[in-house]
C-alpha cells in the first residue's frame, strides 16, 4: 500500500509513517511544518518507500497531484496544541476545516479511504466520568474561543460522515485522547514534555487550574496501531472511535509522578489559567474514554502504562540533549 499522510512530520504523524515504513508500506508525508519538524522523519528519508513533500493541505491542487498516486489517506494536518490555537485563532479553524474539506473532495473523486483525525476536545464541557462515542457534545458559547478548536473539530467529523452517506467515501473518524510519548513538544500546551523539561531543569512543574482536572494518556505507538487497525477494517467505515487510555488521572498526580520519576527537587506551582490562556480560555473537568468500540471492533486495548509513556518521554528529551526547550 502506498499511504498519504497529511501533517505527516508531526508528533504522531512521524510515528504513524515509521510504523508504516518498517512493515513494508510506502508513505508520502505532507507537511507544511508550521508545528511538525523535519527532525521528526529525518531518519526516514533512507528508506526507499519514503517521500516527503513540504506544502500544506490548503493548497487543493497539490493534495490531489500527491493522493492520486496514493492508495489511501490518513488526515493529521490540522492546528496542535491549546496554546497554538489560543494564539492563532483564525489560522486554526482554516486549517482545520478547509484543509478537510480539501481533503475530502479530492479523496471522493478519486474514491480514496480515509482515516479523519478529530479529538476528545469534541466532548466539550460534559461532566461524564467516561466519553462514550454516542454521547451528546455541549461546547461551550462562542466568546469563550478555546471551544473554536472543538466545534472546527466537530464540523471535521460531519464533513466526513456527509461525504460517506451522500457520496459513498470510505471514512473512518478516529477521537484522539491525549496521545503522549517521543518527539512530542512541549512548545504547544502539552502537559507531559512540559512537566518533564520542567522537572529536569530544576524548575517549577506549573500546574494549570487546580490540578484536579482528570485526564488520560496514550502510548503513541497503541495510538497508531489503533488508527492503522481502523484504517484496514471495512467494518470501520462510516463511523466514530475513540482511541485513548480508559485509565485517568488528575493534573496534580501527574505532576507528582513526573517529580518521582526523574527524582527531581522541582516545586509544584500552581498558575490560574487566566495567567496562561487570558481571559477567554475555558476548561473542561474530563477527558476519559470509553474505548469498547474500538475492542469490539478491532480488538483495541492500550499496551503502554502511564510510567511507560513518562519514562519513554523522560529518556527521549535526556537524550535529545535539548531538554531546557519547552
Amino acid at each position: 500500500m502506498r499511504y498519504l499522510i497529511t501533517g505527516g512530520a508531526g508528533f504522531v504523524g512521524s510515528h504513524l509513517a515509521e510504523y508504516l515504513i518498517h512493515r513494508g508500506d510506502e508513505v508520502v508525508v505532507l507537511d507544511n511544518l508550521l508545528t511538525g519538524s523535519l527532525e521528526n522523519i529525518e531518519h526516514l528519508h533512507k528508506s526507499p518507500g519514503f517521500r516527503f513533500v513540504e506544502g500544506s493541505v490548503m493548497d487543493k491542487n497539490l493534495v490531489a497531484e500527491i493522493m492520486e498516486k496514493c492508495d489511501a489517506v490518513f488526515h493529521l494536518a490540522a492546528a496542535v496544541g491549546v496554546k497554538f490555537v489560543m494564539e492563532n485563532l483564525v489560522t486554526s479553524i482554516e486549517i482545520n476545516v478547509r484543509g478537510t474539506e480539501n481533503v475530502l473532495s479530492v479523496a471522493a473523486e478519486g474514491g480514496k479511504k480515509v482515516l479523519i483525525t478529530s479529538s476528545s476536545e469534541v466532548f466539550g464541557k460534559s461532566n461524564k466520568a467516561s466519553f462514550h462515542e454516542e454521547d451528546d457534545l455541549i461546547i461551550g458559547p462562542p466568546h469563550k474561543v478555546r471551544w473554536c478548536y472543538a466545534t472546527s473539530k466537530l464540523l471535521d467529523e460531519f464533513l466526513a460522515m456527509g461525504y460517506f452517506l451522500e457520496k459513498g467515501l470510505p471514512v473512518v473518524i478516529v477521537r484522539l485522547f491525549n496521545v503522549c510519548g517521543p518527539r512530542q513538544t512541549g512548545r504547544y500546551g502539552m502537559v507531559i514534555p512540559r512537566f518533564v523539561k520542567q522537572a529536569l531543569n530544576g524548575e517549577p512543574i506549573t500546574v494549570y487550574g487546580t490540578g484536579k482536572q482528570i485526564r488520560s494518556f496514550l502510548h503513541v505507538k497503541d495510538a497508531v496501531v489503533g488508527m492503522v487497525g481502523l484504517m484496514e477494517e471495512k467494518r470501520a467505515e462510516g463511523m466514530v472511535f475513540n482511541i485513548g487510555n480508559p485509565q485517568g488521572i488528575t493534573i496534580e498526580a501527574l505532576a507528582i509522578k513526573v517529580k518521582e520519576l526523574t527524582g527531581s527537587s522541582s516545586p509544584i506551582v500552581y498558575i490560574p489559567y487566566e495567567e496562561v490562556y487570558g481571559p477567554h480560555f475555558e476548561d473542561l473537568i474530563y477527558r476519559v474514554p470509553d474505548v469498547n468500540r474500538a475492542k469490539a471492533v478491532i480488538g483495541f486495548q492500550p499496551k503502554y502504562s502511564l510510567e511507560d509513556i513518562l519514562k519513554d518521554t523522560i529518556s527521549y528529551i535526556k537524550e535529545s540533549g535539548n531538554p531546557c526547550s519547552t
